[in-house]
């Protein structure tokens, strides 16, 4: 695990610890792809109030301001930026700024238009494990052009199952819920200011049963019974689509409840079969943001739920517009630098060495370095990563420095021409030849192995 940093809830990783992190990007990029995902990247700065148009997260929002000379002006920017809307902020997650590029660019676009993004976003919170300022984070999203089917927030949750399924974490599972069956409920029972209803069952996990029931009675006037109906609700989690029968038999109907229901029906029927034992409906996840309008999600690591979500999101309707035009959407977000600050804190996985470079070329004398690139070249042209010493110290030197940097194969050649390559883990050293010698498929690059 990376040590304590200077400046709190920045991480920076050791290049061992990178290639970890560079793994997973890799393996999601990978996954993403193979299902036909378009990386886009989106710009590190928003308006305030492009970034606030939806939900309550103005105390985690970065905002920029120019340094100036005189501290009584930089002061009184400062203030002014707060209320401006036109001021810009570092995006707090990718999918606002999303919404604002489908906007800009939808005469460029295909719709349905299926775009990844994998990029660094900055939220001020109080760093703890699993929470920094700076992150980074991977998204899929899947956005329609006046609609899109309800099938896409099926494939989204199986697409990122599979991700999830092949990186080196511990076992998981994707947690899912619907806002119309949540809202719909609630205004089935009498509580009509639903989204309020949300944010209160959304802190469940946190402050318990008791103190939502307080919230809901205090903030929003339920009465005992619709708090505890409510918190029936919540209750309810299941590994197949029995939720359906649990929920109609707490006597509530309702329209909104009934789409709601049919929707996340689907969803767990097709998880069941395509990536069994992954996911589970569980009626109490709510998402605090006010955006989502369907499909909701998170995503905890089994064995270490303390974490909390390490990947969440759904579908939103009413994010994207321009005009009378709508740009209704789904996607899923994956907490990159919590699972991988998780991974290597826990030692759950390693990488094989410490650098890519699986090949340091020797110098017998400082005159044969020329030659030595040559033979660099020559290996590099066959995707062997290979090093070409700087000085023609002792071979022992040489080696002991190969060693240091997790090198595994020393390359020599004698004054003769001859060339012979030794894995300095085992002292076996072979007669090699620049233009056909490959090192195994397990030295050739580094790999991530999990614990």
């Amino acid at each position: 695990m990376a040590r304590t940093a200077s400046l709190s809830g920045f991480p920076e990783w050791l290049p061992q610890e990178r290639l970890v992190e560079l793994h997973v990007l890799d393996t999601l990029r990978k996954t993403f792809e193979l299902h036909g995902f378009s990386s886009i990247e989106t710009r590190a700065v928003e308006t305030v109030g492009q970034l606030l148009r939806k939900g309550e997260i103005d105390k985690e929002v970065y905002g920029l301001s120019r340094l100036q000379d005189d501290e009584a002006d930089a002061a009184k920017q400062n203030q002014a930026d707060k209320a401006d809307p036109n001021a810009l902020a570092l995006h707090f997650d990718l999918t606002v700024p999303f919404a604002r590029y489908v906007v800009e660019n939808a005469g460029y676009l295909a719709f349905p238009f299926r775009r990844y993004q994998i990029q660094k976003v900055w939220r001020g919170e109080r760093p703890q494990e699993g929470r920094a300022r700076e992150f980074t984070q991977a998204d899929i999203d899947v956005v329609g052009d006046g609609e899109l089917p309800f099938r896409y927030d099926v494939e989204i949750a199986l697409v990122i199952a599979e991700a999830l399924s092949a990186l080196p974490i511990p076992d998981f599972r994707l947690r899912i819920n619907n806002r119309k069956l949540a809202e719909g409920f609630y205004r089935g029972i009498g509580l009509t200011d639903t989204a309020g209803v949300l944010r209160s069952i959304d802190k469940l996990e946190k402050i318990g049963a008791g103190k939502v029931a307080e919230l809901l009675n205090s903030e929003l006037g339920a009465t005992e019974e619709q708090a505890a109906l409510a918190l029936k609700l919540a209750g309810i989690r299941t590994e197949d689509t029995s939720f359906v029968q649990q929920v109609r038999a707490l006597g509530v109907t309702d329209e909104l409840l009934e789409e709601g229901l049919n929707e996340l029906e689907q969803v767990i029927q097709a998880a069941v079969q395509r990536a069994p034992g992954k996911v589970v409906a569980d009626l109490s996840i709510a998402r605090g943001l006010d955006y989502y309008t369907g499909t909701v999600v998170e995503t905890v690591l089994v064995g270490h739920e303390q974490l909390g979500s390490i990947c969440s999101g759904g579908r939103y309707d009413a994010l994207a517009s321009k005009g009378n035009r709508k740009f209704p959407g789904v996607g899923l977000s994956i907490g990159v630098t919590r699972l991988v600050s998780r991974i290597l804190s826990q030692e759950l996985a390693t990488a094989s060495r410490s650098v890519p470079t699986a090949v340091l070329v020797a110098l017998n004398t400082d005159d044969s370095w020329s030659a030595a690139q040559d033979i660099g070249a020559q290996l590099r042209g066959r995707g062997i990563a290979t090093e070409v010493a700087a000085k023609a110290e002792k071979f022992g030197k040489q080696i002991k420095f190969a060693d240091r940097r997790g090198i595994p194969f020393v390359w020599f050649t004698d004054d003769d021409g001859q060339h012979q390559v030794k894995d300095i883990r085992s002292g076996e050293q072979v007669d090699a030849d620049p233009a056909t010698w490959t090192p195994s498929e397990e030295d050739l690059h580094v790999r991530v192995t999990t614990a």
